[in-house]
């Protein structure tokens, strides 16, 4: 008998823990950094030596063909 209170109060709370969630996700190129942000990251990427001159180049093409 002590089961059948649990089942009830969980069968009342999921539908209702369901609505919370939101699996919804921007649209490309709207979400996180600016343009002009990714150009500065992509920028001191280079300068610190993490990307190639290629690297950088083909990066930056991308992000202004957006």
């Amino acid at each position: 008998m002590r089961i059948l209170p649990f089942a009830l109060a969980l069968g009342l709370a999921l539908p209702v823990a369901a609505c919370g969630g939101s699996s919804h996700t921007p649209p490309p190129g709207t979400a996180g950094a600016t343009t002009g942000q990714e150009l500065i990251d992509l920028d001191n990427a280079y300068r610190k030596g993490a990307i190639t001159q290629d690297e950088y180049e083909e990066q930056r093409e991308k992000i202004l063909d957006r």
